[in-house]
């Protein structure tokens, strides 16, 4: 699946029920786009989704998912706060801290995000207090 956005193929991957209400369109599947980070639906997606083309620290564990579905929703906080308040506490049960993997994103160069990454940081880091 490519994004919508950029063209860039994205990265597909399964959605838990727990976590299906923060998806778009409360979906069973989801997609990232590595480049963009753009967030969408998807039909399908392999068993072992690619996160690490996302960025080579991503979480493999119980946080990727949440993390994945967070970062998409960062481009509007002000109609997601709740489900990335939601998302990103259990991204922190899992054992993972994303202002950490916000950090890697902005440093590695090749994302060119649809929103200001770095303001969004600051905001996240806001609501995580």
């Amino acid at each position: 699946m490519d994004c919508p956005n950029c063209g860039a193929p994205m990265v597909s991957f399964a959605v838990p029920e727990r976590f299906r209400e923060h998806a778009p369109d409360e979906s069973d599947h989801a997609a990232l786009c590595p480049e963009c980070l753009t967030l969408s639906t998807a039909d399908s997606a392999p068993s072992a989704p690619r996160f690490d083309r996302i960025t080579s620290t991503f979480p493999e564990d119980d946080a990727a998912v949440p993390l994945a579905i967070a970062i998409g929703l960062l481009d509007s906080l002000a109609l997601h706060r709740r489900d990335i308040e939601a998302l990103l506490e259990a991204v922190e049960e899992a054992g993972t801290d994303p202002l950490l993997i916000f950090d890697r994103l902005q440093a590695q160069g090749g994302v060119d995000p649809v929103f200001d990454l770095e303001r969004r940081r600051v905001q996240v880091e806001q609501l995580l207090e």
